[in-house]
């Protein structure tokens, strides 16, 4: 993996900086997960309001383990079968910033486990913010040249890699309660 792309993108994650990255799904805006003044940032740049919450991405079970008090035995089962990215709401998320909790203390968290925005999680040692790399409302680019020259002026930093790749479809969505309840999201 392009280890000067992966420094440029740790260097502006640690200064609070937004990025457009390549993710496991689609091209997605970031931040650092645990800086409550970049999440700040990331919802007025996407004209998104405070209560529709972000997708934050992890890089490994330890990771995920950190972040949330309580993961249901469910969620080990459905990270380890699934064949897409799949992203978990989970009950009780721990060390993030309060601004990327939902109102019902859930955060959404994907596993990646491949890829560029892999190796920056395990590199960064953080959780980051994903979301797509669009204004609120408009659609989703499938492509990076889909990308409006707004987002692309107006992040700290854009990553200079795969950018001929077709966005594979959004994550799955499931919603995993403690108390054992499953409910399917977004397929």
């Amino acid at each position: 993996m392009n280890s000067i792309e992966l420094n440029n993108t740790i260097k502006t994650l640690k200064q609070g900086g937004l990025i457009l990255y390549p993710t496991d799904t689609v091209w997605g805006l970031g931040c650092d997960a645990t800086n409550f003044a970049a999440v700040e940032k990331l919802f007025k740049f996407k004209n998104r309001e405070d209560q529709k919450t972000m997708i934050c991405l992890v890089s490994d079970f330890k990771m995920l383990n950190y972040h949330v008090e309580e993961i249901p035995e469910a969620a080990y089962s459905i990270l380890e079968h699934a064949a897409d990215p799949t992203t978990i709401v989970y009950d009780k998320p721990l060390r993030v910033t309060e601004n990327l909790i939902a109102a019902d203390n859930t955060l959404a968290i994907r596993m990646v486990k491949e890829g560029f925005c892999a190796d920056l999680l395990k590199r960064f040692k953080k959780p980051i913010v994903s979301t797509s790399a669009n204004i609120s409302g408009k659609p989703t680019p499938k492509t990076f040249q889909e990308i409006e020259a707004y987002i692309l002026k107006g992040v700290d930093y854009v990553v200079n890699l795969e950018r001929t790749k077709k966005a594979s479809k959004p994550s799955s969505i499931i919603k995993l309660s403690n108390n054992g309840e499953v409910k399917v999201i977004r397929k």
